[in-house]
């Protein structure tokens, strides 16, 4: 399945970087969060990518032009350094599609202007580029195709504040707020869509917004609740923490590594 990253958001929470550089490009150790993510998902074996770019979106595009693999790498040189032997290897068989969503776009557009990269996909992933998660990524996609809906989205349970949401005993959405508190569900992403979501997307519709009222409507609209690690990086202190969890080694999101 493709995967769809929403990497435009001005990142104005966490201006100590973002100032500077977009806040998927912002470093969790040695690598950005958007690197991170795009692990996760090659570890289910999700590797075609379409990048919803924004804001400096131009660095994201250089980032990727110009990686190189030796600085995050195990590697051996050699004969005076004309040979490079890579231990292992990151981004290999990976499709990346970068695509220019505009400045100010909400994510509704943002995944309209994508679309044409879509045809052809009766189901695609999708996701904000600043969260990690452990969350068990086959698991939720069978949820989402036994229940025929629309789309689906991963509930957590944070102290941060987002979209709240309330759900039935059968995991049908039936209502979505705007402000949770810590005791409540929100939205913490890692969604599973059909192409048929394009159906129900208006110019100017916020995706989380309208066209998930209407699904609601619809009873098109379910959600899959992870009790498991889920932590954004929606400020600087939670850049901290994720680099602290990474210096002690303590990183639940690295699948790979288990």
């Amino acid at each position: 399945m493709k995967v769809v990253l929403f990497c435009g958001g001005l990142g104005t929470r966490l201006r100590e970087h973002s100032d500077t550089i977009p806040k998927p490009l912002v470093n969790v150790g040695y690598r950005p969060i958007l690197w991170h993510l795009m692990r996760y998902y090659a570890h289910f074996g999700h590797t075609d990518f379409v990048l919803a770019l924004g804001y400096r979106g131009d660095l994201i595009r250089e980032h990727f032009l110009k990686y190189n693999e030796c600085l995050t790498n195990d590697f051996r040189m050699s004969e005076g350094g004309r040979k490079i032997e890579l231990f292992s290897r990151d981004l290999d068989n990976w499709r990346i599609t970068f695509v220019d969503t505009g400045l100010h776009s909400n994510l509704g557009q943002r995944l309209l202007r994508v679309r044409q990269y879509l045809d052809g996909e009766p189901e695609f992933l999708a996701n904000y580029a600043d969260g990690l998660s452990d969350l068990p990524l086959d698991q939720h996609i069978a949820d989402f195709r036994r229940r025929q809906a629309v789309a689906s989205f991963v509930a957590v349970r944070t102290g941060q504040s987002f979209h709240s949401v309330r759900s039935d005993d059968n995991g049908i959405v039936t209502g979505f707020g705007q402000i949770a508190e810590s005791e409540f569900w929100i939205n913490g992403g890692f969604f599973c869509l059909r192409h048929d979501i394009f159906d129900h997307i208006e110019e100017g519709d916020e995706l989380v917004e309208q066209p998930f009222q209407r699904l609601i409507a619809q009873r098109k609209l379910a959600v899959y609740r992870h009790h498991g690690f889920w932590q954004s990086m929606d400020t600087f202190k939670d850049k901290i923490t994720f680099d602290r969890m990474e210096a002690r080694g303590n990183c639940p999101w690295m699948l790979w590594k288990r």
